[in-house]
């Protein structure tokens, strides 16, 4: 009887642990975390490494890091799903696979990192796969000649251009032979052959239109190829950014007659209204399609730093009534909150910071009295360059009227204290850190992000803000509202004293444009010899 009991009460536990087990198992296959380490020979300390979403629309940067000395550099992120992401470093860019709950170990040289790199551990099966298709395409488009090929009639071009999908398609079996690739990396790279074909299918349909012909029309054999090649068109729209594009070119025409018959008379209305009306009467478009389609023209057109309010609103009303999608929804929500910052009128958020002294300081100390908050970190270009000449001369006119914090989101306080200390020496107001840098509580409640500094907000006597995020310290935007909240008269200035270019995604003032966009068109199989 003792036995049997003892049989079935470890039965039970057996039960319970193997329950517990297989919970952890699940937990730890579900993980969207994903951990970053590596080190680039030659790396520099004033360079950053970001990795953001390639299939989504407007995305922001999910992870912002630095180099140690020794090139060395790790962090985590939430990966919002398995697909293909954006690395960029020194203004370059380049692709990887990631699934959620990898490590991946990345490396390569300052010199051509991230264009070239090498991965070991989980990721490095399905990124083997990418890069020896990536190199193979690179190979095979010396030797054609896209030039000849675009010139051709319409036969004779899609006979070249379904021999270069055959050569490519081949190309990829053989390397999910050798590296027994995911699916859906597989996919990918299927699908953004196929977006690239299309697109060149597009270029020659519009080449021979603007070379004298504008009645020239392509065949069913065409149109016929052109179907075949997007059967899985709801996948595409979600994954390759470039098919997005294909669709917009091939809708463009048609768009341009809509908006010049419906824009006439009004001064105000946005691209992005006269495209969300343009859509709800295409039949044709599946509403996921016209999600990923109005979401890419709202990021391209309309939401960028410096938007005016009025715009903002229309926007934000399209977000939420016509987009469908919850996820596209939140990332452009998100997208416009890292462009505009906290709305204008409401409660300044509040937060902890940490003086060079290591006590602790609040954002809600200066209620009272009007402040502006100043975001800034030592690798950012601009900040040393170009923005403290002009700052002293901004603090020097109101500090008699109004408060300034300057918030430092560098990634230790040791760099804090020695960039606090030399960059504004002699600079009347507060200086903190935020704890965790771009990570911190401070950069997540005000949608700061590298793109944005250095980032000016003013706040106002009532502890409300002010002002949008400003990236121009010269702006007569910012000027007005200065002015407004101390009663004083700034003397104009030029704002081309400071730059008014602020870098993209990355760090490097060239590599993107000022708001963060869509991105580029992965790289073709056969551009012109």
């Amino acid at each position: 009887m003792l036995k049997n009991l003892f049989l079935l009460n470890y039965k039970i536990k057996m039960k319970k642990y193997l329950l517990l087990f297989i919970i952890a198992v699940f937990v730890m296959s579900c993980s969207k975390k994903v951990e970053v380490k590596g080190k680039i020979t030659g790396g520099s300390p004033l360079e950053r490494i970001e990795l953001m979403e390639a299939s989504g629309v407007g995305t922001l940067p999910l992870i912002n890091m630095g180099i140690n000395k020794d090139g060395s550099f790790s962090g985590s992120f939430e990966a919002p799903k398995n697909g293909m992401y954006v690395i960029s470093y020194g203004g370059k860019q380049n692709l990887i696979y990631l699934k959620g709950g990898q490590t991946l170990n990345i490396s390569g040289n300052g010199m051509v990192f991230p264009s070239d790199y090498v991965i070991t551990g989980d990721a490095k099966k399905n990124n083997d796969f990418f890069t020896a298709a990536q190199k193979y395409l690179g190979t095979y488009a010396q030797t054609v000649n896209m030039n000849e090929l675009m010139m051709k009639d319409e036969k004779a071009f899609l006979t070249g251009l379904q021999k270069v999908e055959k050569d490519i398609n081949k190309n990829i079996d053989e390397n999910v032979k050798k590296f027994s690739p995911d699916n859906e990396v597989v996919e990918w790279k299927r699908n953004d052959i196929a977006s690239t074909l299309l697109s060149i299918m597009t270029q020659y349909e519009m080449g021979h239109k603007q070379m004298g012909n504008p009645s020239f029309r392509v065949t069913k054999a065409f149109t016929d190829y052109e179907n075949k090649l997007q059967t899985n068109k709801d996948e595409m729209v979600k994954q390759i950014p470039l098919y997005r594009t294909y669709l917009l070119t091939k809708m463009s025409p048609d768009f341009q007659k809509y908006a010049e018959t419906n824009s006439k008379g009004k001064t105000d209305v946005t691209t992005s209204e006269l495209f969300n009306q343009y859509l709800k009467n295409k039949k044709d478009l599946s509403q996921t399609a016209k999600d990923y389609l109005l979401a890419f023209v709202i990021a391209q057109s309309d939401m960028h730093v410096g938007t005016p309010a009025k715009t903002s609103d229309k926007i934000k009303k399209i977000i939420d009534e016509d987009i469908k999608d919850a996820t596209i929804k939140s990332d452009l929500t998100k997208l416009q909150f890292a462009v505009n910052g906290p709305k204008v009128g409401d409660v300044a958020p509040d937060t902890s910071l940490t003086k060079q002294d290591g006590k602790s300081y609040k954002l809600s100390e200066n209620k009272g009295n009007p402040y502006l908050l100043v975001f800034y970190a030592s690798w950012n270009p601009y900040i040393g360059e170009s923005t403290v000449p002009v700052l002293k001369e901004v603090v020097n006119f109101y500090k008699s009227k109004m408060n300034f914090v300057f918030v430092n989101v560098d990634d230790t306080k040791d760099l804090f204290i020695k960039t606090s200390n030399s960059l504004l020496k002699g600079i009347t107001g507060t200086n903190v850190y935020a704890d965790g840098g771009l990570n911190s509580d401070v950069a997540r409640k005000y949608g700061v992000y590298g793109f944005k500094l250095p980032c000016f907000i003013v706040i106002d006597k009532d502890g409300k803000v002010a002002s949008r995020s400003f990236v121009n310290l010269g702006e007569q935007e910012l000027i007005t509202v200065l002015d407004k909240q101390t009663g004083l008269s700034a003397p104009r200035v030029n704002p081309d004293i400071q730059l008014q270019q602020q870098p993209g995604m990355g760090t490097d003032p060239s590599a993107q444009p000022a708001a963060p966009q869509q991105q580029p068109a992965q790289q073709q199989p056969a551009p012109t010899k």
